[in-house]
């Protein structure tokens, strides 16, 4: 009997099941049968209903909020795979817990990133596919093969496909000094200029913004960051440009956390729309939010793994 060539097969965990199916009707295909299911006292049980042997299985669970339950839950499902005989193991987290935690920032603080990646390695994991991450230093902290997507060609398409908004009259501003890459990249990608903003944090939850670099008199602003939680440090960010004297401010923002009241304290804030995708399910957004899917951009880069081709072309 000749040998069955392996198939690729996509499981979902708990964490954002609604963009697991669109990122799997995207490939055309079904999610595959798997279980997550509670013993009594809370440990997480994995039950696989389909036989993953000798196939290359991809596993979609971005760790957001609560991420520590999000985290064990992939670490199981690893194991349960990899115990499963599967050929090779692809983790896609389109959102990566703990990734603000990349570097100590005063003696005697953990480097919780890192010690994220060393689990997820040692669960088993073949690859790992992420959106966005925070610090691209991350990726380092793999021993296998990781692969980092940028959202900004999602938002410039969405935002070129809106009507009202004149790109010509737009400028692109990065939050903060460790964003000017991403908001860089954007800006090359719509042909428009770039602002700086320049923020200091006096404690872990405050943003000041000092100053500005860049002319944003009389024109329209988009903000790009890669994580929304509080709220705050934008809130900040659009009445320094609205002091600047811009004429609009929108923001796309790749993962929405929105802790707190940040709902409420961003739809009484100047931004006019708050773009953001689909990598932390959403509910209940206030009137000035609007979701933009990134499950075409992690479905075709998973294709392209698949197949042994360039991710990064998608980028230029």
């Amino acid at each position: 009997m000749p040998l069955r060539t392996n198939e690729m097969k996509v499981f979902a965990g708990s964490s954002n099941v609604e963009l697991s199916r669109k990122i799997a009707k995207y490939l055309g295909m079904n999610l595959g049968s798997c279980r997550v299911e509670k013993f009594a006292d809370g440990e997480t049980n994995i039950k696989i209903d389909e036989t993953v042997r000798g196939h290359d299985v991809f596993i979609i669970q971005p760790t957001c909020p609560p991420v520590n339950e999000r985290t064990m839950e992939l670490l199981v499902m690893i194991d349960a795979f990899r115990r499963a005989s599967a050929n090779s193991i692809a983790v896609i987290m389109p959102y990566y817990g703990y990734a603000r935690q990349d570097r100590k920032a005063r003696g005697r603080d953990p480097i919780s990133a890192k010690l994220v990646a060393n689990l997820i390695t040692v669960a088993g994991a073949s690859r790992v596919l992420t959106v966005d991450i925070h610090a691209g230093q991350i990726q380092g902290f793999f021993d296998i093969p990781m692969d980092n997507l940028w959202s900004f060609p999602v938002f410039s398409k969405h935002l070129r496909e809106l009507g009202g908004i004149n790109i010509d009259d737009l400028v692109v501003v990065s939050p903060d000094i460790g964003g000017v890459k991403r908001a860089s990249k954007f800006a090359g990608k719509l042909g428009v200029s770039l602002a700086i903003l320049d923020k200091r944090r006096p404690t872990d939850d405050e943003a000041e913004m000092v100053n500005l670099i860049g002319d944003v008199k009389d024109k329209t602003v988009v903000i790009i960051d890669d994580i929304i939680d509080t709220g705050r440090s934008l809130v900040e960010a659009a009445k320094m440009l609205q002091k600047k004297k811009a004429k609009k401010i929108f923001v796309c923002v790749t993962h929405a956390i929105l802790s707190g009241d940040a709902k409420h304290m961003l739809s009484k804030s100047p931004i006019e729309k708050i773009f953001v995708t689909d990598t932390v399910p959403q509910s209940d957004l206030p009137e000035n939010f609007e979701v933009v899917s990134i499950a075409p951009l992690i479905g075709e880069a998973m294709m392209r793994i698949r197949k042994n081709l360039s991710v990064s072309i998608l980028f230029k």
